[in-house]
């Protein structure tokens, strides 16, 4: 199970979500978002993190050489597109990046925006299904509906976002079978300050719905 924690804002914070079991740590290089992050920030967090955690990097309506050199001055493994990017774009972006994964978030309105899915996933290495907004590309704290989602299988790995918090996630996992999981505001105190309590309640939570899965 992928578990992303996304948002982050403090190196101490991302250490420690890192050593608490996330496998990828996400910074938001959308300067209107309130979770905002520099590539200076960024480069030095990253420094900071162990070499087999992913470091993704949150795009929205950004250029191909913008992206390319924010990746290379901060040393980001993960580009993850959260705006309007066409399938074409992201074919784009992978001869840019190579070596980079690409993650493609959709913000989900009812099922018939999943049949744009199949465009991307030649294109992209995973998935990411979002609540929508209008106003809001991501961190809002709104659920997806989770039913539409119980027969959703695409040709990639996928990860399931949209209001998850500690509380709710076991729900979630058992109701779809996503890859992974992201959360940013479900265990934050404010905007871009993580609540540690919750990141290890949730990671307790997955660890005993792991085990019973196992039995």
């Amino acid at each position: 199970m992928r578990v992303k924690i996304c948002g982050l804002i403090q190196a101490e914070q991302a250490v420690a979500i890192a050593n608490l079991g996330a496998t990828a740590l996400g910074f938001i290089c959308v300067p209107a978002s309130p979770r905002y992050v520099t590539s200076e920030e960024i480069r030095e967090i990253v420094a900071q993190l162990p070499e087999n955690i992913d470091k993704v990097g949150v795009f929205a309506h950004s250029s191909i050489p913008e992206i390319s050199q924010i990746v290379r001055d901060t040393g980001l493994t993960c580009v993850q597109l959260h705006g309007d990017e066409s399938p074409e774009f992201c074919s784009l972006l992978r001869e840019s990046l190579p070596n980079i994964q690409i993650i493609k978030a959709l913000r989900v309105r009812s099922i018939e925006h999943l049949a744009q899915v199949s465009d991307y996933t030649k294109y992209i290495d995973t998935l990411l299904l979002d609540a929508y907004h209008p106003q809001q590309l991501g961190g809002t704290g709104q659920t997806l509906d989770w039913q539409i989602l119980e027969q959703f299988q695409p040709s990639c790995p996928w990860l399931l976002a949209g209001g998850l918090t500690p509380d709710n996630v076991v729900t979630a996992l058992n109701q779809v079978k996503p890859d992974g999981i992201d959360l940013s505001s479900g265990v934050e105190i404010q905007p871009g300050d993580k609540d540690l309590n919750k990141v290890a309640l949730l990671f307790e939570k997955l660890g005993k719905w792991k085990a019973l899965s196992l039995e």
